[in-house]
């Protein structure tokens, strides 16, 4: 990627280059994506500070991100890999059963990938995750390849957005139809 050098992601994580790049395209009015808070259950409260100092994860979250863009529902996770291979125990049945889901309701699901090890980004469309997901399920691979991939679905940084995937989304749009 153009922008960012080997250093340019030190100290950042893909969360907050999403989060930052859902800000410039709120900014620009192009979409309104939100960060899903995980659910907590506070254990522990400092009365003092009214802080939480313990707690557990209260429920499995769905995803990390749901929204919409220019009239289309759209929901997806981010996840990083550190090689070519991406292990599909990183992805959980629950999250897939709700993009299966919300796909059924006109919606767009996908993951934003990152290889870290070649700093690229990738757009993956639901029906590809889904068909690796079966395949799983069916005794095969528990994991993909970067080759298994259609690496027309690079997201590049352009105009100060870092993780730009609205040119991936508006392909998987375009090929949808």
């Amino acid at each position: 990627m153009a922008t960012w050098n080997s250093r340019g992601l030190r100290g950042s994580s893909l969360e907050e280059l999403i989060n930052y790049s859902n800000e410039k395209y709120r900014d620009k009015h192009l979409a309104l994506i939100q960060k899903v808070p995980t659910p907590i259950k506070p254990i522990k409260i400092d009365p003092e500070h009214r802080h939480i100092t313990l707690a557990y994860f209260d429920r499995k979250s769905t995803v990390d991100y749901i929204g919409v863009v220019q009239g289309v529902p759209v929901c997806f996770d981010a996840k990083e890999c550190h090689t070519d291979t991406f292990p599909l125990q990183n992805v959980h049945e629950h999250q897939v059963r709700f993009m299966e889901e919300f796909e059924r309701q006109s919606g767009v699901a996908f993951l934003i990938l990152y290889y870290t090890h070649l700093e690229k980004f990738v757009y993956l469309p639901f029906q590809r995750l889904f068909d690796f997901w079966q395949r799983k399920e069916t005794g095969g691979r528990k994991s993909f390849l970067l080759t298994e991939i259609d690496l027309d679905y690079e997201i590049r940084s352009y105009e100060g957005v870092p993780v730009h995937y609205l040119e991936a989304l508006k392909r998987d749009l375009e090929l949808r139809n």
